[in-house]
């Protein structure tokens, strides 16, 4: 009972440092790029994973927490996945309108659900799948405002949700299988992720801004406001990883949906953005439905804490690196990890 309640307080603790944190970064970025003019999203994105390595490897050099060695062709594939997803992310922003990247990232929900049941057998409840599908009709309401289709916005974004949601669903199961933290597997996957952004995001930001992040004029008020961002960014890049590992992706997900409505809220309250009555009526159907979601899930795992469910679990461990290829059919052993966004 101990460690149950142990365990519970570290979800909600997640939870609360992913909500804060994330809530946070929307705020300071939204004044960076909107009212201070320094759009170049993608390289950002490539600065904050620097600054969460050099972070977490200051950490380990202090001993604050133990590092792990993982098999380095899978922690390499992990990491490039995810960076490139970020990318398609932003990239499906550049060519759609508003609206339609927001069905993109809501699409992610029932798309990690499907690949869940088929490729990893895991049942979802009648109740589950209503309630998700009440915070979904919710967000949509709250913050969709128009559909305008293009063909390349249409595969961008079909792109962005399958690399979004397979990078999602290995950080829940590498971290699972191969008994590392999510600490561990983010400061093994940061350089990678980084590396590709880092690459890729001048050339990404200046395709879709007809701006050259080099040529920028850097006011000592944006400066400020990028070291704001990137030092946030190590709390959200962390619980990311902390809340997909504790939890599983489509909490995750759940958990972004009610990031999506505070920040509506707070941009109304402290950015003074436009706010209907329809927004309102969304956000409220979309926290009912996260209500609902969470007291199911809840539920449910009441009925998993049997000690017949707990064999099971124990049994299905594995210690594999999932992306590495055997071609011997014999397994690598290696210890390993788990796992934003």
């Amino acid at each position: 009972m101990g460690e149950m309640s142990g365990f519970q307080l570290g979800v909600i603790g997640a939870l609360f440092l992913s909500v804060a944190s994330s809530v946070s970064i929307v705020i300071c970025n939204k004044a960076l790029m909107s009212n201070l003019g320094f759009p170049f999203a993608t390289t950002l994105t490539s600065w904050h994973l620097m600054v969460t390595f050099c972070t977490l490897h200051a950490a380990q050099r202090y001993n604050l927490f133990e590092s792990k060695s993982i098999d380095m062709k899978t922690v390499m594939l992990f990491g490039i996945l995810n960076g490139v997803s970020i990318g398609f992310l932003n990239l499906s922003l550049g060519f759609n309108s508003i609206g339609f990247y927001q069905m993109t990232k809501l699409a992610i929900i029932p798309f990690t659900v499907l690949l869940e049941t088929l490729f990893l057998n895991k049942q979802f409840s009648q109740k589950i799948k209503f309630s998700l599908f009440l915070l979904l009709v919710g967000v949509g309401i709250a913050s969709i405002t128009d559909l305008q289709l293009n063909f390349v916005g249409t595969i961008l974004s079909l792109l962005a949700i399958v690399t979004t949601c397979v990078g999602q669903i290995l950080t829940n199961t590498i971290q699972k299988r191969l008994n590392v933290s999510s600490t561990q597997l983010l400061y093994q996957s940061a350089p990678f992720q980084a590396a590709v952004l880092f690459v890729s995001g001048p050339l990404v930001d200046q395709f879709l801004t007809r701006q050259n992040v080099f040529a920028y004029k850097y006011s000592p008020i944006v400066l400020a406001f990028i070291i704001l961002s990137c030092v946030i960014s190590v709390s959200v890049n962390f619980s990311t990883f902390l809340v997909i590992g504790k939890t599983s992706p489509v909490t995750y997900q759940v958990l972004g949906h009610l990031k999506t409505c505070l920040v509506l809220g707070f941009g109304y309250t402290l950015l003074h953005d436009p706010f209907t009555e329809r927004n309102m009526i969304g956000i409220l159907i979309a926290i009912f439905g996260m209500g609902l979601y969470s007291y199911f899930c809840t539920q449910e795992n009441k009925k998993k804490q049997s000690p017949d469910s707990l064999a099971s679990q124990l049994k299905d461990k594995d210690e594999t690196p999932l992306l590495a290829k055997d071609k011997d059919d014999h397994e690598v052993k290696k210890s390993s990890k788990d796992s934003l966004v």
